[in-house]
């Protein structure tokens, strides 16, 4: 029999199959719109890293469903069809992909940014962190290229110990820096998300895609850190103690009659039955004496009986 993976036991998973989304990620997207607001004003909105495509479905409901709204998924695999959605195979290093988007939207910046991306993770916390922040800062930088004054971007980030410095990245950008967890997002993950608001790039920046956003020639060390660098970024959760608990496995439906039902009630009446096995006990005494032992019967010995026996064991 094959073994059962968590995702389908998270209810999530099940609530994401039922509602058509593409994948469980959808309610992240939409529980950072309840707390955030995101597609308040949103007329022109990017996915980058889209695949499968479950943000976008999102992206296509609230945004694509209005006469003026437009989405555009970008990712290096093809994607199945979405409504209200155009497509693009490419990659968000290249300048030519952030060209491509403007000219979808007809020369007009994008409203929203979303990246829900992430690599491959090896297990090594510290390469994934790595590769997790690249991968966020080359989002941020086509989101420079494309997003308006005053625009959102919303990015997935993982919570490493050197984490701290790209959160001091975006405030440099955006107004508004806050690190957020849904609560569809499992508390064994270090994942988040990076909820930008607000961009105000710095006077006279301008977007560059062959520079890196990163010096690596920093100090890893955050306390060496000063001025308006040191930024303890707010964190802030999703979603309240009532929604459901991605952590835990149970059914949508609690059941009626649980199968062990019936063995409680026996219990309680004292007509549950206890089995002894052959090998707890050996020697099945209790089984083979239909009736107890009778108690042995003592013998008074005379004085003269006594005599007599030691008379006979005398040499």
């Amino acid at each position: 029999m094959g073994r059962t993976s968590k995702d389908k036991r998270d209810v999530y998973y099940r609530l994401a199959k039922e509602n058509g989304w593409r994948a469980r990620s959808a309610f992240k997207l939409l529980q950072l719109d309840e707390e955030f607001q995101l597609f308040q004003g949103v007329t022109r909105a990017v996915d980058l890293c889209a695949a499968p495509g479950s943000w976008s479905q999102v992206l296509s409901q609230k945004i694509g469903g209005q006469g003026s709204g437009h989405v555009v998924a970008v990712d290096l695999q093809a994607m199945a069809p979405i409504p209200g959605v155009l497509q693009i195979q490419g990659d968000i290093t290249q300048l030519s992909t952030a060209k491509e988007i403007i000219q979808h939207f007809e020369g007009c910046p994008a409203d929203l940014v979303v990246c829900d991306g992430a690599p491959d993770v090896t297990g090594l916390h510290d390469v994934d962190e790595y590769m997790q922040a690249q991968l966020l800062l080359a989002a941020l930088n086509i989101a420079t290229h494309v997003l308006k004054p005053g625009g959102c971007f919303v990015a997935k980030i993982f919570r490493g110990r050197d984490v701290t410095l790209i959160y001091s990245q975006l405030r440099v950008f955006f107004s508004s820096v806050l690190c957020a967890k849904p609560r569809s997002s499992r508390n064994s993950s270090i994942e988040a998300f990076a909820v930008c608001q607000g961009y105000d790039p710095p006077q006279g920046f301008l977007p560059d895609l062959t520079k890196p956003l990163l010096d690596h020639s920093y100090d890893p060390d955050f306390n060496q850190l000063d001025g308006p660098t040191r930024i303890i970024v707010p964190f802030v959760t999703c979603g309240d103690l009532s929604s459901y608990d991605s952590d835990r496995s149970y059914p949508l439906d609690p059941p009626i009659s649980p199968p062990y039902q019936e063995a409680c009630t026996l219990k309680k009446k004292g007509r549950l039955a206890k089995e002894i096995r052959s090998q707890d006990c050996p020697i099945n005494t209790v089984d083979t004496l239909s009736q107890p032992l009778a108690a042995p019967q003592r013998h008074t010995m005379l004085a003269s009986e006594v005599e007599d026996s030691e008379m006979n064991c005398s040499p």
